[in-house]
């Protein structure tokens, strides 16, 4: 399980217009938004993928980064990133299986054709919503076992202002015994 305050995995993947992705080089001020999506076989993912797109503006003036990541290959991943008619929001695919695990998704196997009439992968990680610090420590986590219900970008971008405006830290950070 991922701790706030301390290291999470590494991350480095390619990306459709930006080059190489590394999550310990990202450069950011204050972190970067990991949105994990399942793919392009995923309505729900194109809806909220819209979203972080319009948002992207409103994390950078905090300081913060923003990244989609899927399983896909290249090929899928542009597709999804034409769909939401993206701009701004980076893409990065071909996430390992084995790296999603250890960043703590749920990995599920296909179902055959999704209602948009695509085949979804044979398998592929569920959703992930992630902040991390410039130190590449866990600010905010978030996973799902089900493409519904995930956190609203806008409560995300507040939460910040908040943190920020009183140094908040992250929570959660307790391991000892209960």
């Amino acid at each position: 399980m991922l701790m706030p305050r301390q290291k999470t995995p590494n991350l480095t993947l390619l990306t459709l217009d930006h080059g190489s992705f590394d999550l310990s080089a990202d450069g950011s001020e204050r972190g970067t938004v990991i949105c994990f999506y399942r793919g392009l076989h995923c309505p729900i993912c194109a809806t909220y993928l819209t979203e972080l797109e319009k948002r992207v503006d409103d994390f950078a003036e905090r300081g913060v980064k923003t990244i989609a990541v899927s399983s896909d290959g290249e090929e899928r991943t542009r597709a999804m990133a034409d769909k939401i008619s993206a701009t701004k929001l980076r893409f990065a695919y071909d996430l390992p299986l084995d790296v999603a695990r250890e960043w703590g998704l749920y990995i599920s196997t296909s179902r055959g054709k999704t209602s948009i009439g695509i085949e979804e992968p044979a398998l592929f990680s569920e959703p992930g919503l992630f902040m991390v610090t410039p130190q590449q420590t866990l600010y905010y986590g978030s996973v799902q076992t089900m493409p519904f219900v995930r956190p609203h970008f806008s409560e995300l971008v507040g939460a910040l202002d908040f943190a920020i405006a009183n140094e908040y830290p992250a929570r959660g950070e307790y391991e000892g015994a209960v």
